[in-house]
């Protein structure tokens, strides 16, 4: 490893809001309210915050202390714990490196939906025209305006995996912008990214409290708050909302990567990261409560205007069948006129019933989106139904985007922190470093620009790190409290903050956390066994929704190499250590025999008589 100077943030200020900008992120906003909407709205957060305590703010903790001891990124440092454990880094690595691949597409979107925002009319609002201009596309009225501009406009995708085209240049443009922009906030290492951080994590808060304002005044918004907060306790006696709590704050905190540890690598040696770890925790889980707040505010604005169309269709339809007087009836009044149509005249009501809907605004709001699907179409959907709804939509896909581009600051860094270590690299400029890496990535990702590069995304987005990262931080704290010992790591503790971990730490590492790692791990395995086939959603411009299709063959032989590529690094590396220990051994032993043989030989010449 290289020994020169290591860079250092200004100050603890920077390093917070470092760790802000990339724990705080993407799943913030389209994976905590979809978990609360799943699992019995305000009693969610209560398997949330007790999933916090016992393992997210603990492992936290435990990564930034790693990373300021050793002063190394993810590989230097568990190398220097033991060289057995350098496959943890690399595997931590490996997996920021199918993260960053990805990732950035997103972004890529964002810039896409914010360039079309400056326009008269939201090119999702409305329908595009047919090329006969007879009427609106096909396959749009079929779907939806919005489901049609993303799926068709945005990703021009393909029916299925199997069913390969060519790179979307828009797509591929944005994401050129995109990497351009994540090398100019990253070009000069820290300096760079302690100066961006400033504006990458405060900013969001700026738009989602905007938002919030203008959420909460929206009509039905109140409808989507109160479904939030009304807790189902019954939702807590199934374990699938437990490990979804234990899951969602591992992912949301963003441990395994490597990011934490190359981050406060570059702390001063004693700064106090314990009151910091504990800080950015909270701060991570209130936003994801604030930013549901907002989301369920929308929801709520959503749903009512959903259900209010879907009465006056039905109002409409009443009025018209029975040749009834337009102020008639009333929204408010439908349920009670199909009662008492259908009692009246009950052969007429019989030949409408089957075009009759059921519209239920309870129903509306159990209708569960999450990740593309809530980013880019439910919130699109909503916007379009606001005034001044290019201003509102600038406004969200600016703040998607930043919200990205801090998380992505993070996955790079958890890549270019490690290898900068090596004393091979270690004369690359940080310029010329950082460039490389990029480039790389963009290299890559480009394939997620192709027609199938949707499906891609979603392989990557749900086989890449999940499995890998439960791995590695399980090996992460079965190291630190069982290879290198507790009562050690709480003296390197004390000497960098002046006073040892308490009790609570400590029984969080050496059984809590284990213990609730391993469950996470066993189940997930459990479940992906009894999942039978892969599948995915191919999107079906026949039927205009996405419908649930099984990978292929080659599609399963991927993602089992997803699964096991990066997880394999941490004992391949170990018998690579092994083996090579063995064979310098083997070599030392025969220097000294070959030695002692000689010393023989030296003896008897001196001592034979002349």
């Amino acid at each position: 490893m290289g020994n020169e100077a290591r860079p250092n943030w200004d100050n603890p200020i920077q390093f917070v809001l470092a760790c802000v900008s990339y724990a705080v992120g993407l799943g913030n906003v389209w994976r905590f309210p979809y978990l609360c909407q799943m699992h019995g709205g305000g009693g969610f957060l209560i398997p949330y915050f007790i999933m916090l305590v016992l393992e997210g703010i603990p492992l936290f903790y435990m990564e930034l202390a790693i990373g300021q001891k050793m002063s190394l990124g993810s590989i230097g440092a568990w190398t220097a714990i033991s060289p057995y454990l350098g496959g943890v880094g690399l595997a931590s690595v490996v997996t920021s490196l199918y993260l960053c691949l990805y990732y950035n597409i997103i972004n890529a979107w964002s810039f896409w939906y914010l360039f079309h925002s400056f326009q008269s009319v939201l090119p999702w609002a409305v329908c595009p025209i047919n090329s006969n201009q007879t009427g609106p596309l096909e396959e749009c009225e079929i779907a939806t305006p919005t489901q049609y501009f993303f799926y068709r406009e945005t990703l021009n995708i393909s029916p299925s995996i199997e069913e390969h085209g060519g790179v979307s240049t828009g797509q591929a443009m944005c994401l050129v912008l995109a990497w351009i922009l994540t090398y100019l906030f990253i070009v000069r290492g820290v300096k760079s990214t302690g100066k961006v951080v400033y504006f990458t994590s405060v900013f969001p808060y700026v738009v989602l409290f905007i938002y919030l304002i203008r959420g909460m005044t929206l009509h039905g918004a109140i409808n989507g708050v109160k479904y939030m907060f009304t807790p189902k306790l019954e939702q807590l006696l199934d374990p699938t909302t437990w490990i979804n709590a234990a899951t969602q704050i591992f992912f949301s905190l963003g441990l395994g990567f490597g990011t934490l540890i190359a981050f406060s690598s570059y702390n001063h040696y004693n700064n106090n990261f314990e009151r910091q770890a504990i800080i950015v925790s909270l701060i991570n889980c209130s936003t994801s409560i604030f930013a549901s707040i907002v989301t369920f505010a929308i929801y709520g604005f959503k749903a009512t205007v959903n259900y209010e169309n879907c009465l006056e269709r039905t109002r409409l339809l009443l009025l018209n069948t029975f040749d009834l007087a337009e102020d008639s009836m009333s929204m408010d009044q439908v349920f009670d006129w199909i009662e008492k149509l259908n009692t009246t005249y009950p052969l007429q009501f019989a030949e409408i019933a089957n075009q009759l809907e059921n519209c239920n605004l309870e129903s509306e709001l159990d209708t569960a989106v999450e990740g593309t699907g809530l980013a880019f179409i439910v919130y699109s959907e909503a916007i379009k139904n606001m005034p001044l709804p290019q201003l509102w939509s600038v406004l969200y896909f600016f703040m998607l985007l930043l919200l990205g581009m801090g998380s992505m600051l993070g996955n790079v860094t958890a890549i270019i922190t490690p290898l900068r270590d090596f004393k091979i690299l270690s004369h690359l400029s940080d310029e010329l470093l950082n460039g490389l890496v990029c480039v790389f990535c963009l290299l890559l990702g480009l394939g997620f620009t192709t027609t199938s590069g949707n499906y891609w995304f979603t392989m990557f987005n749900d086989y890449g790190a999940n499995f890998s990262l439960l791995f590695i931080v399980l090996i992460e704290v079965i190291a630190v409290s069982y290879i290198y010992g507790i009562k050690r790591f709480e003296k390197d503790i004390e000497d960098m903050i002046g006073h040892r971990p308490n009790w609570y730490w400590k029984i969080m590492w050496a059984g809590i956390s284990p213990v609730l790692l391993i469950t996470l791990f066993v189940v997930y395995i459990v479940n992906y066994i009894r999942g039978g086939t892969p599948t995915y959603q191919a999107w079906n411009k026949e039927l205009g929704k996405s419908v649930v299709t099984d990978y292929p063959v080659f599609g399963q032989v991927f993602i089992g190499l997803l699964l096991v590529s990066s997880v394999s690094c941490v004992p391949l590396t170990a018998l690579y250590v092994f083996c090579r220990k063995r064979k310098h051994g083997n070599l030392h032993q025969r220097k000294r025999a070959v030695s002692t043989v000689s010393t023989v030989l030296q003896l008897n010449t001196a001592t034979m008589p002349n």
